[in-house]
């Protein structure tokens, strides 16, 4: 038994963990090795990769290549890849991944199970949406192929089912050509939520990625800054000598000793006293930055990736993330009450994303995107203070027919998982009985 901690560093408890090396071997041992819940990168901030005092299928050792055809960029993987492999392996050969979220530090096999998304929503869609198939090994021993022409429900199951059908062994990903690993930026500080909004709507059309950060702290005129990007293609890269210097210094920094956080302080660094300077900083710096610019897209897509370690600024009770979504009829009005409750509390957050998704359903029954808008925040963890500030968020997220994801819950009220997830029991027809979580037993007594 050893500890183990998600991305939040809520808990700490001890597991009995079974490092998967072999994909040939993965369904006997969870056959021998049961109840149990695969196991990532452990990047999902709160207990939907934990499973206390019991098994976690490692999937660490998962992580070979297994195929790739160059003609149509349909990459065969283990499930143990990360992301981040993926991207600097296929970009400089002009194929990158179609969905990624804001980090790379994640595996293929977290990116199925949590359907995660990323700045580009309303252009593609989630990752299941370029998930073609995968072989699904259950406690009973099997290994099952699954794909959307013949497996539909199954698939719907697992794609977004918090590793609850099964380990996913391997996966047939969908790549997407690219010209260069080159991004063409625009930065626009907005004020209001009102002008947020007309950004996202003007921008859908002409720019594949967008997203906004928020100074929820900045009163009720909110303000914010809004970046989007398109990727550049070949001819337009190449028409820019400087930016093979450039192309030069970010190898140098991936190679080189990332910096890292080097301890846990007594107490979170994010408090009263440093949130408001922090918020007002990185506004004005930005807007100093407004304006069309040239961007690799390690640094525009993964930003806190450069600081290893970054949850630990936390303090040693850890945090929450605690990310929402609304339907877009009530979304401004829905995260304007979020935003006044939260300075009502006494609380904030300098980690605060504001994003709309496109008007398209998710593939997965338990997938987190839905057309509306999304607002994501994080919180230290300073106990009951914080836990009635989210029982108040939940109030304003229940009323607007919204929901949580799961990937950062921690806390959910069982109510509004059931509310947010209407197709829930029809996912609880395809688990597996031989799979657990902490956040499984607490959200659907399984």
């Amino acid at each position: 038994m050893k500890p183990v901690t998600a991305w939040g560093r809520l808990s700490n408890d001890l597991h009995d963990v079974q490092v998967l090396t072999d994909r040939t071997a993965v369904a006997p041992v969870m056959h021998t090795h049961q109840p149990g819940l695969a196991f990532g990168n452990g990047r999902s901030y709160g207990d939907v990769c934990l499973n206390p005092h019991g098994v976690l299928w490692h999937t660490s050792g998962l992580n070979k290549l297994i195929a790739f055809d160059a003609t149509t960029g349909r990459l065969v993987c283990e499930a143990g890849v990360l992301l981040r492999d993926i991207q600097r392996l296929f970009v400089p050969r002009g194929w990158m991944l179609a969905v990624t979220p804001g980090t790379q530090l994640i595996t293929v096999g977290g990116a199925i199970a949590n359907d995660v998304h990323g700045k580009n929503h309303h252009a593609v869609g989630s990752f299941g949406d370029h998930v073609v198939g995968l072989s699904l090994a259950r406690t009973s021993g099997e290994v099952l192929a699954l794909d959307w022409a013949h497996t539909p429900a199954l698939m719907a199951a697992t794609v977004g089912g918090l590793c609850l059908t099964g380990v996913i062994v391997t996966a047939e990903l969908q790549l997407r050509r690219v010209g260069s690993p080159w991004l063409r930026t625009e930065t626009l500080p907005y004020q209001g939520l009102a002008e947020f909004f007309e950004l996202a709507d003007a921008s859908e059309h002409d720019w594949e990625h967008t997203v906004s950060w928020i100074d929820c702290l900045s009163g009720p005129s909110v303000r914010g800054i809004f970046m989007r990007a398109n990727h550049m293609h070949a001819q337009q890269a190449a028409a820019m000598p400087s930016l093979q210097a450039a192309l030069a210094m970010q190898q140098r920094k991936t190679q080189g000793q990332p910096l890292r956080m080097p301890f846990v302080p007594p107490v979170s660094l994010v408090n009263g006293l440093s949130l408001k300077p922090f918020n007002v900083a990185y506004y004005h710096l930005q807007k100093l930055k407004s304006g069309v610019d040239v961007v690799h897209y390690e640094p525009f897509f993964y930003p806190l990736d450069n600081l290893q370690g970054w949850n630990r600024m936390y303090g040693p009770h850890g945090f929450y993330q605690y990310q929402s979504v609304v339907p877009r009829a009530v979304g401004q009005d829905a995260v304007q009450a979020m935003l006044d409750a939260i300075a009502a509390s006494g609380e904030g957050s300098f980690l605060a994303v504001l994003k709309t998704f496109g008007d398209r359903e998710a593939k997965g029954l338990l997938s987190f995107p839905q057309p509306g808008v999304t607002l994501a925040l994080d919180f230290p963890n300073r106990g009951p203070r914080t836990l009635q500030l989210f029982a108040r968020l939940d109030a304003i997220v229940r009323e607007a027919q919204g929901r949580l994801y799961m990937a950062k819950d921690a806390r959910m009220p069982r109510d509004l998982f059931e509310a947010g997830y209407p197709r829930w029991s029809e996912f609880a027809t395809h688990r597996d009985a031989g799979i657990s979580s902490a956040m499984s037993r607490r959200l659907m007594e399984f």
